[in-house]
């Protein structure tokens, strides 16, 4: 075999909320790469190291969950008023493809210091101490985020005392308005696609599921954790333990994909492992987190656990929070009365790792629901930063 050298493609390793990828600037890529298909796909795929059938992406910068198997690519704005397009792509463990249905809302806040860094802003944006303000165009879906990005001695502040449970350390908190959420994106429809707030689902296996299903931030199936025999405080070892438990989240997931009209047959919902998503909702109850930090039913207004890609999420997806704000927000739905009923604008949920805080805002307007926006706060750090390899021989169409 002769000796073919590694592409050396300059790249960033970014945490951003809960969730770690790494980031490129689309002018970094390969020429072969530097539009949709097939090739991009392929080379992505491989800087992750999937597929891996062991489970451990030891070949590659994935690090084996769903939270840290992802790749982002940034580019000059394509949408007037905005800075960068942020593309997002989900690479499954085991599998040889990526997903680009949906957004990661953790990842989303790493997008505004990437482009300060980057040089995407113009200098003269950039305050030498304060807040900067990043317009971000979400471009799987379509939709605007805006991200504060703290600033000091006119770069990027990385450190701070903003503590977001799921991660270890405190950092500088970014802030993220997500808007019009519910609006119409990539697959079109209202935020409740069925015009209901609460759905019967048939699942082989448990007959006839109550579930909301929203499409904010993300699409979301929620049901109750009683239909399942849980309580909601359930951590990771209780639900990815089980495969059972894991196949009939999946067969409702699979079930409200198709009522929200994503899919047409449950069979095509193993290609499309992103979205929707899948979270069970509970009142609140005491419970400990994952770090051992008590949550005490008093601090938080439900319980909430959602499934990543086909295993529980050991914190909280940033879009699956701003869907679980605009359902909580809406009385009827299943969040709504989780989180004991009544309007709300802000909500408090628990999580295997704690609690977040996220704010929404929604009205009705002609009899029919709608958000303007969802707010939250989180955190990002460089990683690393430098080239990554791949070796080219294995990247099909390289």
């Amino acid at each position: 075999m002769s000796f073919v050298p590694q592409l050396r493609i300059p790249a960033t390793y970014m945490r951003g909320g809960t969730s770690k990828g790494v980031f490129f600037r689309l002018q970094d890529l390969p020429a072969f790469a530097q539009a949709p298909g097939k090739a991009r796909d392929a080379l992505l795929v491989r800087v992750i190291g999937s597929p891996d059938p062991y489970g451990k992406q030891t070949d590659g910068m994935g690090g084996a969950t769903s939270s840290t198997s992802k790749v982002v690519i940034i580019s000059p704005a394509s949408v007037p008023g905005h800075d960068v397009d942020y593309l997002y792509g989900q690479v499954p463990v085991d599998g040889d493809f990526i997903d680009w249905s949906g957004n990661c809302g953790n990842l989303s806040s790493a997008v505004g210091p990437f482009a300060i860094a980057n040089g995407f802003l113009d200098p003269a944006r950039i305050p030498r101490d304060g807040l900067c303000t990043v317009r971000i165009w979400q471009a799987n879906i379509g939709k605007t985020i805006v991200a504060h990005v703290p600033v000091r001695a006119g770069e990027v502040q990385e450190s701070g005392d903003f503590e977001l449970d799921g991660v270890t350390f405190p950092a500088a908190e970014i802030a993220l308005e997500f808007l019009d959420p519910a609006d119409e994106g990539e697959d079109g429809g209202a935020m409740f696609p069925t015009g209901q707030l609460v759905d019967e689902l048939d699942v082989p296996g448990l007959g006839r599921v109550r579930a909301t299903l929203i499409n904010a931030g993300v699409p979301m199936v929620f049901v109750e954790a009683a239909t399942l025999g849980y309580d909601g405080t359930e951590l990771q070892p209780a639900i990815n333990e089980d495969k059972a438990a894991l196949a009939r989240l999946e067969a409702i997931r699979a079930a409200g994909a198709v009522r929200m009209g994503l899919i047409g047959d449950v069979a095509q919902a193993a290609a499309r492992p992103l979205t929707p998503k899948v979270a069970f909702v509970a009142p609140p109850k005491d419970y400990v987190a994952s770090s051992g930090k008590p949550v005490a039913a008093a601090d938080i207004a439900l319980l909430a656990r959602a499934i990543s890609m086909g295993k529980l999420h050991h914190a909280m997806m940033g879009t699956a929070s701003v869907a679980i704000a605009t359902a909580a927000a809406v009385p009827g739905t299943l969040v709504n009365a989780a989180a004991g009923g009544g309007t709300r604008d802000v909500v408090r949920f628990g999580h295997p790792s704690g609690t977040l805080r996220v704010g929404a805002d929604v009205r009705q307007v002609d009899g029919q629901w709608v958000a303007t926006k969802a707010v939250m706060s989180r955190s990002a750090r460089v990683l690393m930063e430098g080239t990554v390899r791949v070796p080219v021989e294995q990247v099909a169409g390289a």
